[in-house]
Parts: structure tokens; C-alpha cells; sequence
């Protein structure tokens, strides 16, 4: 099977460089859309995180960039075939993408990797590796793309995050909450969901733990992912 079945739609992932991923499942079903009419998807890559945001609140005016030509391809399939055919995805670098009014919500599984060893697939070190779309570079594409009330939700694995939460520091942002997550109980954190804006506010800090002692699905798990998940 190429692809990935959600309880509404169909994500297909062959042709792209990064596939459905835990990580993405997470931060779409997480990301905080409360009262947002606009959001932008930075590098949605399948079109997963958009069509997530689109299930979850169907008012949406989602639009999705993507510089990899065959995610970009990729995504425009998924999304023709979703029930939400009027999200759009353009094929270019956040870098260079304009838009007139600014985004209500941004939301990115951006690549983290910045030393390690690169494989054989442009493609995926583009997707994995920082080069293209570096953190500072990634804060100050939201920082142009927002308003003084938009947030900007987004994952990255622990350590990442501590960098990142530094640097969105610098740039004044603030970090509104802080989810840190484990696969199993014995785990330590190994990812962290992180919501920012311009909005002084303490951070709401929760955990997550995605299986249980008998590694099944937690109950926490459960109730965030079940409205996408086909067997949950």
C-alpha cells in the first residue's frame, strides 16, 4: 500500500521525500486553530498537516508551500482527492512566497537536522536538513507571514527545540504552550509540540506518552488522533 488511510481522506506518500510520520499526526491534530480564519502550512510536503487543519475546522482558508516539485505534486493530488479540493499549495520557497494579508495561524514539521550525515536522496536531505530552510529563517518567514495576534504552531524533536525556543526568544516570540512527548513510558521526551505568538502569556506545559505500559495506543493518544485514525 502506498499510502496512508484517514478516517476522511486519503494521504498518498510515494512520490514524496518525507512520508506520513507519527510526528506529523501529532502536530495536526495538536495545533491550536481556535478562532482563525487563515492558516499557512510551511512545507506541507504531502498535504498532511493541511488536511488534518482542514478536517478539524472545515472554514479554514488553507493555503500550503512546498518547494520539492514532487511533494508539491503529491500534495495537489491528495488534496484533489480529499473532500477539501480548495486548499491551496504552491510550489515554492517559503523565503520567497508572498501574501497580501497576514495568516491567523501558521503551522510547520519544518527539517531539524543540521550536522548529520546526509544520504544519497536530494530530495530527502532537502525535507531532513536545515540548509534549505534554516530556524532563523523558518521564525522569520512567520514573523513577515503574521499579525501581532496569530500563533504558530509547530514540531520538533527535544533537543531541536530547546534551540528553537531560544531563537523564537530572540526574535519575540513567546512560547504559549509546550507539550512534551514519549513513545512508550520507559522513554525519555523525544519530540515536543510548541505553540508561539508575540503574546506574553506562561506556558501551558503538558506531556504526552503515545503507548501504553502494554504498548497499545494511550487513552491521551487516543483521544487526541481518534478523529483521524481509520482503526481507533
Amino acid at each position: 500500500m502506498s499510502g496512508f488511510t484517514f478516517k476522511k481522506f486519503k494521504v498518498e506518500h510515494d512520490k514524496c521525500a518525507m512520508k506520513v510520520s507519527t510526528d506529523g499526526i501529532l502536530l495536526g491534530a495538536w495545533a491550536y486553530l481556535k478562532g482563525a480564519n487563515t492558516l499557512l502550512d510551511i512545507g506541507t510536503g504531502t498535504g498532511l498537516l493541511a488536511l488534518m487543519c482542514k478536517q478539524r475546522q472545515p472554514a479554514l482558508s488553507i493555503t500550503a508551500v512546498e518547494v520539492d516539485e514532487a511533494a508539491y505534486n503529491q500534495a495537489q493530488q491528495n488534496i484533489a482527492s480529499s473532500p477539501w479540493p480548495n486548499i491551496t499549495v504552491k510550489h515554492t520557497t517559503i523565503q520567497a512566497f508572498k501574501q497580501a494579508a497576514p495568516f491567523d495561524v501558521v503551522i510547520s514539521n519544518p527539517p531539524y537536522f543540521n550536522h548529520s550525515l546526509k544520504g544519497l536522496s536530494d530530495a530527502r536531505n532537502t525535507a531532513r536538513h536545515t540548509d534549505g530552510l534554516s530556524f532563523d529563517e523558518l521564525i522569520n518567514a512567520y514573523m513577515r507571514l503574521s499579525h501581532k495576534h496569530s500563533c504558530f504552531n509547530v514540531i520538533l524533536p527535544t533537543t531541536e527545540a530547546s534551540l528553537f525556543i531560544e531563537l523564537a526568544k530572540q526574535s519575540g516570540l513567546y512560547l504559549n504552550a509546550h507539550c512534551q512527548v514519549k513513545t512508550t513510558p520507559g522513554k525519555a521526551f523525544s519530540r515536543s509540540l510548541m505553540r508561539f505568538s508575540l503574546i506574553n502569556t506562561s506556558p501551558e506545559l503538558t506531556s504526552l506518552c503515545i503507548k501504553n505500559e502494554n504498548n497499545c495506543y494511550s487513552d491521551d493518544y487516543i483521544a487526541l488522533c481518534k478523529a483521524f485514525y481509520l482503526k481507533m
